[in-house]
């Protein structure tokens, strides 16, 4: 005779990790991270060049990202700061954390492609060669880096998107659980010894008698 129970059994109580949950989180990670270092590479490669007139020749002049805007790389760092601090945090923080991280990657693109077009780090170097301070770069051309730096923003605004989207279904870092992901075990009090003479004193105190069944 067979016997239904009502009792569940342990193993359908276990948390199913979802697919959907563990891909964009891997995405996440990648995009992020790729998208961190790629924008930080870029602000150090040359932006742009041109030249300027001393001594009535022309004198070569080059600026690099980091001389054109240090504001893509200042929210790389940001981003990827809020790309780790994802994990650490749960619920509003977890969102408020990957809205940081989606407004830092838009921020990013944002700066680097203001960035593709400025000619005021060169001027700024031709006044200093010319010790004229109207001096102007002639012959301005401009680089792909900044373009790289805004598909890096591009990156790590994707991963905020994900995060903001698949954040809830991500782990989050918890000091009650050991590198195997068991739970460790909670302590609990020692009862009280009856026989002790200070558990005596207090049953008197209390108006108990302590040597009674």
């Amino acid at each position: 005779m067979e016997y239904v129970t009502a009792v569940p059994n342990p193993r359908s109580q276990a948390p199913v990790s979802s697919p959907s949950g563990r891909r964009s989180l891997a995405v996440a990670l990648l995009c992020g991270a790729l998208g961190a270092a790629v924008a930080l590479l870029s602000t150090r490669q040359r932006w742009s060049e041109g030249t300027t007139t001393v001594a009535g020749g022309a004198f070569p002049l080059t600026a690099k990202g980091s001389d054109v805007t240090g504001v893509p790389a200042a929210l790389a760092i940001v981003g990827l700061a809020a790309l780790v601090a994802v994990f650490a945090v749960r619920r509003a923080g977890r969102f408020l954390v990957s809205g940081l991280l989606a407004l830092s990657g838009a921020g990013t693109v944002a700066a680097a492609l203001i960035g593709a077009s400025d000619s005021s780090a060169l001027d700024e170097k031709a006044a200093e060669t010319t010790g004229d301070t109207s001096a102007t770069v002639a012959a301005l051309t401009h680089t792909g880096w900044p373009y790289v730096a805004a598909f890096g923003g591009a990156l790590l605004l994707l991963a905020g998107l994900l995060a903001l989207r698949y954040g809830r279904l991500w782990p989050a870092m918890s000091g009650r659980y050991e590198r195997d992901g068991t739970p460790r075990p909670r302590r609990t009090a020692k009862s009280a010894d009856p026989d002790r003479p200070e558990e005596l004193w207090k049953a008197l105190d209390r108006g108990e008698d302590p040597t009674g069944a």
